[in-house]
């Protein structure tokens, strides 16, 4: 129904003068890289912005919000029209992880008593020849709510995706905790999300292992883009098709897969291929790979896949996009790039599941070829200010001419 209602309504797609995209000058080719991307896609030459970062995947909080956000918010905020600017494109050699807050002069005093207390609390429960005692159940009460405690002061889960928290760039006032709501999210078309869509920006990265890899995904896309992007479409999930309602879960993600493959189906684009085994797609069985979507072999890519020219693929599992440096780690994004995807879709550490572009809504959109790779993402996109990455030139459309 969803997918209905976006076909019968106007088409609205992402234009090259509505991009901006932004380059670490610390970094020489991270530049290059952008005004090779700029001038093949036609995007102004005002469009760029270039700032001073690290060179590191990783930055601070402190950082992000001085080196990367500040920049493009200025930048935003003096345009007459910053409304008009509806993309980001980060560029090879922008960091790829922004950790959380660093903890205030009061939240470090109160996480060191409470370390404190917990060795106190620890060492009394041993003391204890009954561990059924009254007193013992106090102290593992006590032990478990300081260490409840102590997890929200590290603010594990402040950090984020820099591209989904410069999506966020010009909202004001939500929580850096957990997750923010997508307004641009089809599931949530009822709902009303903490920020607006006209403070969302899209957000896609053009990065990878290496320069030369970079260039071959803009010149891929392009090139497919022009002759429509061919190939089989593969679907690996893990059980049958279920005719369910009200799946969660894995079940859900599962069935998304099926109706991903359906979709596919029905607008005749390309053979598909379901895989509906626990095993995955192993060595040789799929050949000439235009789409791919499947789960879970974790931080273990399986090289399955001769990739079509402007290929397009995600592997849902946790973690997927921790890394897109050179070296030994096998996480999907990065490999599927070293083996010649032109865009895939990874978190940089643990989402859940729920946080994952839904497959149904993400293919769905795209094959229909009214929109681009980067609205087809935020329209399947649950949330924001978390783990996600898009990989790939915003602007494709792959089966823009079919």
């Amino acid at each position: 129904l969803f997918l209905l209602l976006l076909g019968a309504g106007p088409v609205f797609a992402l234009e090259p003068d509505e991009v901006v995209v932004v380059a670490n000058r610390f970094v020489e080719e991270s530049v290059d890289l952008a005004r090779y991307y700029m001038e093949k896609r036609d995007i102004p030459k005002e469009n760029l912005i270039r700032i001073d970062t690290t060179e590191k995947e990783f930055c601070s909080r402190k950082d992000y919000d001085e080196e990367i956000a500040g920049p493009v918010r200025e930048f935003l905020h003096k345009r007459k029209d910053p409304e008009a600017i509806r993309c980001l494109v980060t560029m090879y050699g922008v960091p790829l992880k922004v950790g959380p807050p660093a903890l205030t002069r009061d939240e470090k005093k109160e996480l060191e008593g409470l370390q404190t207390e917990q060795s106190s609390v620890r060492e009394n429960l041993k003391k204890l020849t009954d561990p059924q005692a009254p007193e013992a159940k106090g102290f593992k009460a006590r032990l478990k709510a300081i260490e409840a405690r102590v997890k929200d002061l590290r603010k594990g889960d402040h950090g984020a995706a820099v591209d989904s928290e410069l999506a966020l760039v010009l909202a004001n006032g939500y929580s850096l905790k957990g997750w923010v709501p997508n307004p641009f999210f089809l599931g949530f078309r009822n709902a009303f999300p903490p920020v607006k869509k006209e403070d969302v920006r899209m957000v896609a990265r053009l990065d990878g292992p290496s320069e030369k890899i970079v260039r071959r995904i803009i010149d891929d896309s392009l090139s497919a883009e022009a002759s429509g992007l061919s190939g089989t479409a593969y679907f690996d999930a893990r059980y049958p098709r279920s005719s369910k309602k009200g799946l969660t879960g894995t079940a859900y993600y599962d069935n998304s897969l099926h109706l991903a493959a359906a979709r596919v189906t029905a607008r005749q684009r390309m053979p598909v291929v379901v895989n509906d085994k626990s095993e995955l797609f192993q060595a040789g069985e799929a050949p000439v790979a235009g789409l791919y979507c499947g789960w879970y072999s974790l931080a273990k890519y399986v090289d399955a896949f001769d990739w079509q020219r402007g290929a397009i693929g995600y592997h849902i599992a946790s973690s997927e996009c921790q890394t897109l440096r050179p070296g030994s780690s096998k996480v999907w994004c990065k490999r599927m790039l070293e083996d010649g995807v032109a865009a895939t879709i990874g978190p940089v550490a643990e989402p859940y599941l729920q946080a994952f572009p839904v497959p149904e809504l993400f293919f769905g959109t795209l094959i229909d070829g009214y929109y681009t790779l980067a609205e087809a993402y935020f329209l399947s996109l649950p949330y924001l200010s978390w783990q996600m990455v898009l990989v790939g030139d915003p602007l494709y459309r792959p089966f823009k001419q079919q």
